[in-house]
């Protein structure tokens, strides 16, 4: 039985020694429709009742005549024009067709075996250690013990699968997400560091 997902309000107070994993909350799309705070956002876009493109980003809304319009860009493309003050190519999609990803608390049961085609569903995370592929997917790491602020650690890739540990246990290496997409275009390998897979969920 899966358990509910946690009200931030309700986020504990970690005792050092007493530490247990908590589920981080799901990602909710939301219509981009009437937000101004777009640039830099993690976007989907997609037709009802066709499909959905993820791992997007969005700049500033921009009106054409009685339109309005979200340049998108592919995470790829985003991370490089930011890192490197450089333009590249945004196309222009209608913001009926965006949709803003979020970190929310959903009311009811967090089961929807079936999806609808009118929106883009929900994602829930998923404990690492039940998926079978890891390297270079979104991460997210919850606060534990060792920090003073209950605020998961997001933007994160894994950069290898689970591996046995120095510790006797088992671990993933995980890089910041900008880092992970340098590499691909620099060929600079990321900076990572080992997080015990106990710790880790796919976003």
């Amino acid at each position: 039985m899966t358990p509910p997902v946690p009200h931030p309000n309700d986020l504990p107070e970690w005792p050092a020694d007493q530490f247990r994993a908590r589920t981080p909350l799901p990602v909710v799309p939301v219509p981009a429709h009437g937000r101004r705070d777009l640039r830099g956002s993690r976007v989907i876009i997609g037709v009802p009742g066709i499909g959905w493109r993820g791992d997007l980003r969005a700049d500033a809304p921009v009106v054409q005549g009685s339109r309005t319009f979200i340049p998108i860009l592919s995470e790829h493309e985003w991370y490089r024009a930011e890192a490197e003050e450089t333009e590249v190519f945004a196309p222009l999609v209608p913001v009926e067709r965006v949709w803003l990803e979020t970190i929310a608390v959903l009311p009811g049961d967090r089961e929807q075996p079936i999806a609808s085609l009118d929106a883009p569903p929900p994602r829930y995370p998923v404990p690492a250690g039940n998926v079978a592929s890891l390297v270079g997917r979104r991460l997210v790491q919850p606060s534990g013990p060792d920090q003073k602020a209950a605020v998961d650690r997001r933007d994160l890739r894994a950069v290898t699968e689970a591996y046995a540990d120095a510790r006797g246990g088992v671990s993933v290496r995980v890089a910041a997400e900008l880092d992970w997409y340098r590499w691909a275009w620099s060929g600079k390998a990321p900076k990572t560091i080992e997080v015990d897979l106990g710790r880790l969920w796919v976003e």
